[in-house]
């Protein structure tokens, strides 16, 4: 069904036979490692980041922390992992190894330098022995040492400045990696690229504490008796990253080629991200979920999804949804909307009642002797929570109509003027 799909992509001039890599982390902290995943399917590496062996590098332990939420697991991932505690010469003699042995995989060298220097040192060091592009980390949320990982990408005339170096190294394509603790990713992302950036991605882990031991009051990972503020990763943070694909890949002045990170589990997942405009895709915590052999999954789930959808080319996906983005502003206001009950399919459980009392229009009313759901439709207000909470699929579906000034439906509808207020407005209002 899927014999005619191809899923390889240029990116940055280089050809990947997928687009599919293992990010900077402890899925590629070695050779080996990086071999089996080659020999699993995966596409090329985003090797766990280097440094220059100047200051020594001692993991925490324990270092990382699953996120569970009631009955699900695995939701997200906390942890306080740092760069690579190898020394260079070995990680360098693993990048020998691995393009010799898989010479068609793509070696990325994510590096973190801890002087101007040291970014030229292990930029030309990577390229010297076989890495085919650049990862530069500027969004580590664990480094402490002003001027490296997140205090880099939060210093804007830094990333410029060591995105400049780099580039004047070497002759091999360089990403700029974005950190996600910030407010807006677009002003760091033109500092890059006035570096000299050839490709940004994004995004890191996202700053966070996931939970507190009740007991001995310390959030996770507790580090004999000590915790931090933290990197969370896993299907937790795929809002936040697709939310800054696409804002970048919107960017006009940008226009950088993008790499896609965050909560990429399933084929669905990365499929997203390439719609948002990625054009590869890095994983971590789902390989730690499952392991290496994920691969063969998101590959074959991509390309049946491309046949059936007669789609040839990977290529032809990249950034399909960024026209169907737009401010809020856009959005049909003409139309409106309710709720349609399919009551065959009622378990009498009340949650739509609930919630509309208490989070909606008050629009439901309850019959206690059939248990079920009675809706005033002009009170409705086409929000759809009772249909997120409904136990049964598809018993509550949205129904689009022409809108109607009713005032039942809102207390308040159509525009309010600052003239119209008696209060003096904070700001100028239209």
């Amino acid at each position: 069904m899927s014999n005619n799909i191809d899923l390889s992509i240029k990116f940055c001039g280089v050809k990947f036979e997928n687009p599919f890599l293992l990010s900077s982390s402890p899925v590629s902290n070695t050779g080996e490692m990086v071999a089996r995943s080659f020999d699993a399917g995966w596409g090329g590496v985003v090797f766990k980041t280097l440094h220059a062996d100047q200051v020594p590098i001692i993991h925490p332990s324990p270092r990382m922390n699953t996120y569970n939420y009631g009955s699900k697991k695995n939701i997200g991932l906390q942890n306080v992992e740092m760069i690579s505690d190898r020394n260079l010469k070995d990680n360098l003699l693993d990048f020998l190894y691995l393009k010799k042995n898989y010479p068609n995989k793509v070696l990325i060298s994510s590096i973190m330098g801890f002087s101007n220097d040291e970014w030229a040192y292990l930029a030309k060091a990577s390229e010297d022995n076989g890495a085919d592009m650049l990862e530069l980390n500027f969004s580590c949320p664990h480094m402490s040492v002003e001027g490296t990982g997140h205090h880099v990408g939060k210093a804007f005339d830094l990333i410029e400045k060591f995105t400049a170096t780099v580039k004047k190294t070497v002759s091999i394509p360089v990403i700029a990696k974005m950190t996600p603790n910030v407010t807006e990713m677009i002003e760091p992302a033109l500092c890059a690229k006035q570096g000299g950036a050839d490709a940004i991605s994004a995004i890191n882990t996202v700053s966070g504490i996931s939970e507190i031991g009740i007991n001995d009051f310390v959030p996770k990972p507790n580090i004999s008796g000590l915790s931090s503020v933290s990197g969370m990763s896993g299907s937790i943070v795929k809002p936040i990253g697709l939310r800054f694909i696409s804002e970048m890949g919107q960017c006009k002045e940008l226009s950088l080629p993008l790499s896609g990170i965050g909560g990429i589990e399933t084929w669905v997942d990365a499929l997203e991200f390439i719609l948002v405009g990625a054009s590869t895709i890095q994983v971590t915590t789902s390989i730690i979920n499952y392991g290496y052999g994920i691969i063969q999954d998101i590959i074959e789930g991509l390309q049946d999804f491309m046949a059936l959808k007669n789609i040839n080319k990977i290529q032809d996906l990249v950034g399909k949804a960024l026209p169907n983005i737009k401010s809020t502003d856009n959005f049909d206001f003409k139309h409106q909307g309710n709720t349609n009950y399919d009551l065959k399919k009622c378990v009498g459980c009340g949650q739509c009642y609930v919630v509309c009392h208490d989070a909606a229009g008050q629009a439901i009313s309850w019959d206690k002797e059939k248990r079920r759901p009675i809706l005033d439709k002009d009170k409705c207000l086409s929000c759809m929570i009772c249909s997120f909470i409904c136990p049964v699929e598809d018993l509550i579906t949205y129904n689009k109509m022409p809108l109607t000034w009713n005032r039942k439906q809102a207390p308040v509808m159509g525009k309010i003027f600052a003239k119209d207020l008696k209060y003096k407005p904070f700001c100028n209002q239209t």
